[in-house]
């Protein structure tokens, strides 16, 4: 008889098998990403220029190989992809504390960021793939959630290793990474396989005539929701530049909006996908997505001009209000990969929706700071037009997307 605790749990022991491995997997990332801007200024000696400049190119590159390396997971199988850039992130990991130049920094920054999106992609096929119909959505939210546990786990980590303050500690955080990191590549070699594990490649010729960059309302609705996606930079970059800058409230309010927004990830992530099962659902998800995104430009705007415990509870509903929107962004980003990825080609796809969903977005940051922090209230408000903007246009682009897949699996069927 199930308990009040299964509704906590996911669904099948697949998916809390997943869970396990989503929890260990950010643990290791986590661990080394909270000290990582300390270890490369004062381990590896660069500056806050150089560091920029490396992950930038790095980004570059994971950008340029998105689809290609999608390509790669519907040619020998989701899985192996994603057991293989695992095991070659966790590797690299040991390779840290022996990076002792720029030229060493950007070379490493390059490999690890594409090994990461070949592992990014095969899990990403694979969960589409192993999952029934009915069950995608919600198990990859439980896995979602499960993620959030592992980075506070791997924040403490690294957190504990930087009070000690010593560089031989800070040194040894990358191989603690890569440990965690192997266990979670051996946690991937033993899951099942999916479908195309098993199956032959695709053949080559249809690659050609009908691959995912050919989808253009595939590619062009996953830009859209890269721009509901910057719901991150709100998040993370602009209200916590706002309250610093524009706000009379304390700088110590940016723990607990940080610790709450992991709070509500963690326990609402799995209700906010509830129900998310087609592209009218996901659909409705996006506008529910930026519904929250909206409400919380128009709350944040205000507190230029409030004070003490006035502007405090402002800031942190703001800060709710654009949790809200990652949840259910999240929620419908999933269904938009479920319900319209060629089931030959999960993986290209994939890689697809990671380019489309960067071209959407990387502009956000230097944009919604301009914004928010030249322009005030209209700032405020052309960031929220954006969004509506982006959201409007996502129905078009996803029927465009459903027709273009009709259209090509239709010699197929016949």
């Amino acid at each position: 008889m199930p308990s009040r605790l299964d509704r906590f749990l996911p669904p099948t022991p697949l998916a809390r098998r997943l869970s396990e491995q989503s929890v260990l997997s950010a643990a290791g990332e986590g661990a080394f990403l909270t000290g990582s801007a300390v270890f490369f200024t004062q381990i590896v000696g660069l500056s806050a220029a150089q560091v920029g400049l490396g992950l930038t190119v790095a980004g570059i590159a994971a950008f340029f190989c998105a689809v290609p390396l999608g390509r790669a997971a519907d040619r020998i199988g989701p899985k192996r992809l994603w057991w293989m850039g695992a095991t070659g992130q966790a590797a690299l990991f040991l390779a840290w504390p022996f990076i002792g130049s720029f030229a060493a920094f950007l070379v490493m920054m390059v490999v690890l960021e594409v090994v990461q999106v070949a592992a990014w992609n095969g899990r990403g096929a694979y969960t589409i793939d192993v999952f029934p119909h009915d069950e995608r959505v919600r198990s990859m939210a439980f896995m979602r959630a499960a993620r959030n546990i592992g980075y506070s786990l791997g924040a403490m980590i690294g957190g504990i290793a930087l009070a000690f303050d010593s560089d031989t500690i800070l040194q040894a955080v990358p191989w603690v990474t890569a440990g965690i990191l192997f266990l979670n590549a051996l946690m991937v070699s033993r899951l099942p396989n999916a479908e195309h594990d098993e199956l032959p490649a695709t053949p080559v010729e249809k690659a050609l005539t009908s691959g995912a960059l050919r989808n253009r309302g595939f590619v062009l609705l996953n830009v859209f929701d890269g721009v509901l996606g910057t719901n991150q930079v709100l998040l993370n970059i602009v209200i916590p530049l706002w309250l610093v800058q524009e706000t009379d409230a304390p700088h110590v309010l940016l723990a607990w909006l940080f610790g709450t927004n992991t709070v509500l990830a963690v326990l609402l992530q799995v209700p906010a996908a509830r129900g998310v099962n087609s592209v009218s659902s996901s659909l409705r998800a996006a506008r529910i997505s930026a519904a929250f995104f909206v409400l919380s430009c128009f709350i944040v705007l205000v507190t230029h001009d409030t004070v003490g415990w006035t502007t405090i509870l402002l800031v942190w509903v703001g800060h709710v209000t654009v949790t809200g929107a990652e949840l259910f962004q999240s929620a419908g980003h999933w269904g938009f990969l479920s319900e319209l990825s060629d089931p030959e080609r999960r993986g290209e796809y994939q890689g697809t929706a990671h380019l489309g969903g960067t071209l959407g977005s990387v502009w956000a940051p230097a944009v919604f700071t301009y914004l928010a922090m030249e322009q005030g209230t209209l700032g405020w408000l052309t960031i929220a037009g954006i969004v509506v903007v982006a959201t409007i246009f996502m129905k078009p682009t996803a029927a465009a997307a459903e027709r273009y897949l009709t259209r090509s699996q239709q010699p197929a069927a016949a």
